[in-house]
């Protein structure tokens, strides 16, 4: 017999508003409420909004709360200021990517102590909470699992600000890229961050569960002559994939370090804490003297020359002689772009963008045929600041 799935606070909502429903790691969410391509488009020129309530939140209290995530993780949590967030990872021994994070540093505690959020992927969630459990050994810090204790709603795209901005008393202007701060919406008590996975402008509101449903219909009224509208998971996908943002499973596993996927830069090997010691930290010193001086593979872009849409795991090959020089590991039609479009390893060798004008020497094996594509440079895609 299968397992229930996890309901979020809005479940009733994307039901009413005739939503197509999926398991989406244990929880049903909402894939669509209409033409997905409609909702990308939204976003990409007006405004969406989301429910992200399978996400992951982990809280980490303490006077070493700061040097547990230090040496749990491979940034440099310690150093992050009330306010802000930082993009980082956790690894594992041997510097394979167990989950990509988030991580909020929370105005201290009444007691005076460093408070921390952990966002965590909701495939990863329960995995990242034992690790974290795990790895607090000797450290005067606790590790909670707040993952009921919070909705998260996601307001993305160029009219996002201005229509959250009729709800708040909040300063978004004042509020940076990755930082966070509390204020109510609609007069609901939230977290308000700077923070997305669309390649938009926008905001992430962590609120209580009760008040999901009033900030979800006030945001959608609100938004309603700025042509805001309710999306799905799937455009989510699209977005991030014209952004270049990778996906755990696809472009990161436990296969991949941080090199690998050419994020190497969130590793922090200077942090001072612990000695400078954290998990991973050898195979991922040797994973980026490689990356540096001879990558076996590399992360980059493909565009189609024709319309058939690649998936992920099809082979890359090259298109003289047909060998197989990588994978695919996320593809789709690209709304923004009018064609096809992947991210994938490919061989060091065939890394390099195709130059203007020339044939392209890569394709991708689609069910027998080897279909042409340029080799491109991350993100496909890139918002006027």
């Amino acid at each position: 017999m299968s397992e229930t799935l996890r309901l979020t606070a809005l479940d009733s909502v994307h039901r009413a508003l005739g939503a197509t429903m999926t398991d989406f790691a244990g929880w049903d969410m909402p894939l669509r409420y209409g033409s997905e391509r409609d909702e990308h488009n939204a976003v990409r020129e007006r405004a969406g909004l989301f429910d992200l309530s399978h996400m992951g939140e982990i809280a980490v209290t303490g006077p070493q709360a700061g040097e547990l995530l230090d040496h749990a993780l491979v940034g440099n949590l310690s150093a992050l200021k009330p306010g802000r967030a930082r993009y980082t990872m956790i690894c594992d021994e041997r510097g394979g990517i167990m989950d990509d994070l988030i991580v909020y540093r929370l105005a201290d505690g009444v007691d005076g102590q460093p408070h921390y959020m952990v966002v965590a992927n909701a495939s990863n969630a329960q995995v990242v909470l034992d690790a974290l459990i795990e790895r607090q050994a000797g450290f005067d810090a606790a590790v909670r699992d707040d993952r009921d204790a919070y909705a998260l709603l996601a307001i993305q795209g160029p009219e996002a600000a201005g229509v959250l901005r009729t709800l708040t008393d909040a300063d978004l202007d004042g509020l940076k890229y990755y930082a966070g701060l509390p204020g109510t919406v609609a007069g609901a008590n939230a977290l308000i961050a700077r923070t997305g996975y669309t390649g938009e402008d926008g905001f992430e509101l962590f609120l209580a569960p009760a008040d999901a449903e009033k900030v979800w219909t006030a945001l959608l009224d609100a938004g309603k002559d700025a042509g805001l509208v309710p999306c799905g998971l799937s455009c989510r996908d699209t977005l991030r994939l014209e952004a270049g943002m990778p996906l755990y499973g696809h472009e990161l596993t436990r296969d991949t370090t941080p090199f690998d996927a050419g994020l190497g830069r969130v590793v922090k090997f200077e942090k001072t804490t612990n000695n400078g010691r954290f998990v991973g930290r050898e195979p991922l010193e040797a994973a980026a003297e490689q990356a540096a001086q001879n990558p076996p593979r590399k992360l980059v872009g493909l565009i189609a020359e024709g319309r058939r849409v690649p998936r992920a795991g099809f082979p890359v090959v090259a298109l003289d002689g047909g060998a197989v020089i990588g994978e695919v590991t996320s593809g789709a039609p690209s709304p923004t772009l009018g064609k096809p479009i992947a991210i994938a390893y490919v061989d060091a060798a065939h890394a390099e963008p195709t130059a203007e004008g020339a044939e392209p020497a890569v394709g991708v094996d689609i069910r027998g045929s080897h279909e042409p594509y340029r080799v491109v440079a991350l993100p496909f895609y890139k918002r006027e600041r």
